[in-house]
This record gives C-alpha cells, structure tokens and sequence, in this order.
C-alpha cells in the first residue's frame, strides 16, 4: 500500500460518499446547523428529568461570569451552605473576588520561585516551557482553594464584592501575564550573571510589590478587618464588630477544610488504584499544602459521593464540560448526541485513552447536590454550575450516569465517608510530571 493518497483512492472514496445516502443526509442536514445540534436525540434525553430520589436544597446559584473562577465558586458554595445553616439565614455568599486576589498575589510568587528553581535550565526545557506558558491565570483545584483559605481566611461577599476587572478577566490575566515573562526573563538573566539566590530573591519582593499593586487597583485592596452584618430568617439583626478574614474563617469554618480529601478516578496504566498523587510544579502557595490526590476505581469513588449525599452534604467535583452537554436544557449526557452516526466517524474513546491521548480532562468545577437512585445504584446526577441562572435550570444541571463515568475526575469528600480507604490518602504521594492530565485546572 503506497505512503501517498493515490488518484485512484480518491476515485473510489469520491463514488463512495455519492453512492452513500446517509452521507449525503447529513451533508443536507449540516449544511446550516451545528454538529452537535444535528446530532442531538431527543428520545435520549427523555429519561433526563430534575427528579431525584436525593436531593438537598441549596441556595440560588452563583455567577463567575466572564472568568474561569468556577473552583473557587463551587468551594465557596459549599462553606457558604453550612455558615447559613450556622446562622440560620435564607441567603448568603463568600466573596470570590476576596480569594481571586490572593490567589493571583500567590501564584505570581509561585511561578517566579520556579523561574529561579529552573534557572540554569535552557527556556526550551520541556519544564521551563510548561511554567512559562501556565502563568498566572483563573483555574484552579481543591487544595489551591483550601490553601489560600487557611493562610487569609474568608470574607462575605458584600464586604469584598465584583468590581469590573474580578468579573472581566482576560485583559487583566494578559497583562499580569506579560509582566510575568518579563520578570522570568530578567531573573534568569541575573542568574545567569551569577546573582545569588538571595539577591534573586530580594529582587522577586521588588517585583511583587509591583505586582500586588496591580492587583488592588483590579480588585481594590482586601480588607484587613470588618463587621459582619446580617439579618436571619426569623429577621432578627446581627452584627460581629471588627472581624478579620482569618478570625472569621476559625469561627464558621474550623478544620473543616482538613477533614476533606481528593479523590480522583483516572483508570491510566500509570495510575494504579488505592495509591496518592501529587503533580510537580502545581500548587499556588509556596509553603502550603501539596495538591494530594487519591486514585479510587470509580464503583468506590461514587460510593463515597452518594454516602456523603445521604448524609445531606453536597460534594465539589471537577469534570470535562466540553463533551455532549446542551446548555439550554441544563443537560450532560452522552446518550443524548450521537455524532457518530451523524458525522460517520469512530469517536468511541476509553476515559483512560481520552486522558492518555488529550481527548478529555477535568475543566470545569461545580457541586454535586442530589442523585436518582434504582436499585441503589445511580442513573442520574444533579449538579449546581456558577454560570448564573440564565443557563439550565435556573442554572442547575442534570448529567447521566453514563456522562459521570466517562468524564467526572475528581471530588473533594470527607473523610468519614471514605471509611477505611480515607488511611490511604496519607501515603507518600507518587510525584507526576508537570503536564501530567491530573494537573489541570478547573476553571
């Protein structure tokens, strides 16, 4: 068989799709509609109704708009559902913006303290290239949230609300970032000249002053104390003088974050089950926690979901978005598109070849919030997004269960309902490379 596509290969591929009748059908019905829309089955989304044998109230959704913070609002609703338990109140909400700064303020050191770590490395070290093209940006994961909560704690959102660059962040990312490869590039340079460490590092506090200045006029300057006001449901006023960020964060959230695990399901040769993961060069904070995650087959990582469900607690979660969603109807499911058909294509793809392969990993995060049971086993899952209540269901989703299994990747669960399995979280974590699928960012 010739290398080349020969003419006569052409002759035969070009008698094949005229003498094809579901090729030409399709060609009719995608000549003015998307793919997907053409794809989309209407019998296969029937079973996908907003009606759950597990469900936990929660309080309207949230909206990131136009940034890629849905880690840190999907977290932040999840601490914010049992502050107002605590307090009895019928609506309330952390600010996202509050943790945004830091986090920004945090990676920038981050990143410049691994600009310094690789310095004697040439920039196209495939490790140098993955720092240098990751900056500082909007995506997230469970540890990173926790991180920056435990070292500046948490404020109300009225107290620390959007301003245009929170919610608008892309010219904001673009320049931060700009600054970033500049001061790469002078650091490397001075280490190149044989500067040392410690001037290096003196250096890098110049740069953040710059930087952190930058960020305040963004978002204005976090606040070091405040008073928390709210009113309950019964109507009655409350006010605590003179909190700050940390003081409220010990009050109403405790070691909460501490008691919470990160389990993943990703079925890769490299990946044994029952063993912990951490990723090199992922994290926000220097000196904090080490993102850890659990690798659990995924019959015992839904278990722990529903148990916590049950318990009437919601779960963070991260997933891949990106595949068979329709966003009117508020629906994830893989029964309800068939592109295959449609497209004549071979799209069937294992979850462990879709990460191997860069088909699909984790890209969005939200909070699972109830689960339809048969039989004690689930068929479908709902799902709180932060993308406003114009989207879905007044902004809550609905996947399948066939739609988890393909493209749900991690959670953050509680200990007690992992049971035995919560002791192997504490195992020395295998390290993987940088670029590693596990390591991307919800955002």
């Amino acid at each position: 068989m010739s290398k080349t596509i020969t003419a006569d290969q052409l002759k035969n591929w070009s008698e094949s799709y005229n003498a094809s009748a579901e090729r030409r059908l399709a060609t009719l019905a995608m000549s003015k509609t998307d793919l997907k829309d053409v794809s989309y089955d209407i019998a296969g989304s029937f079973d996908m109704n907003f009606r759950f044998s597990i469900e936990i109230p929660t309080m309207p959704v949230t909206n990131q708009q136009a940034t890629g913070r849905c880690w840190l609002f999907s977290a932040t609703n999840i601490l914010r559902e049992r502050i107002a338990r605590q307090l009895n109140l019928d609506s309330f909400e952390l600010s996202q913006s509050y943790l945004a700064f830091w986090d920004k303020f945090e990676r920038a050191n981050f990143m410049l303290e691994r600009i310094i770590d690789t310095a004697e490395r040439p920039t196209d070290d495939r490790l140098v290239q993955f720092i240098l093209t990751t900056g500082v940006h909007d995506g997230g994961q469970w540890e990173m949230f926790a991180n920056i909560v435990r070292k500046y704690g948490l404020v109300p959102k009225n107290v620390f609300d959007e301003t245009f660059q929170s919610s608008h962040s892309r010219s904001m990312n673009a320049a931060l970032n700009t600054n970033m490869k500049v001061c790469a590039a002078r650091l490397r340079k001075l280490a190149a000249e044989g500067k040392s460490r410690e001037e290096l590092e003196e250096i890098k506090a110049q740069m953040l002053e710059k930087v952190y200045g930058f960020l305040c006029s963004c978002y204005s300057e976090p606040p070091k104390s405040f008073d928390f006001e709210y009113v309950d449901k019964d109507k009655h006023y409350h006010v605590e003088r003179n909190l700050t960020p940390k003081a409220f964060y010990e009050k109403y959230v405790g070691n909460y974050l501490d008691e919470l695990v990160s389990i993943i399901n990703a079925p890769t040769a490299d990946k044994p089950y029952h063993r912990t993961y951490t990723i090199d060069c992922l994290g926000n904070v220097e000196g904090g926690n080490i993102v850890r995650h659990l690798n659990l087959p995924m019959d015992e990582f839904k278990k722990a979901i529903i148990d916590q469900l049950k318990a009437g607690k919601i779960v963070w979660f991260g997933s891949d978005v990106g595949k068979d969603g329709e966003r009117d109807k508020g629906i994830w499911d893989d029964n309800s598109y068939d592109v295959s058909l449609m497209s004549g294509l071979d799209l069937d793809i294992s979850k462990a070849d879709g990460l191997d392969y860069w088909h699909s990993a984790m890209n969005h995060a939200m909070v699972i919030t109830g689960v339809n049971l048969v039989d004690d086993k689930p068929t479908r899952w709902k799902i709180e997004n932060s993308w406003g209540d114009k989207s879905g269901a007044k902004g809550y989703y609905i996947c399948s269960d066939s739609w988890f299994d393909k493209y749900v990747y991690q959670a953050a669960v509680e200990k007690e309902y992992l049971g035995d399995l919560a002791k192997l979280a504490d195992q020395q974590p295998v390290v993987l490379e940088a670029w590693d699928p596990m390591g991307t960012l919800a955002d």
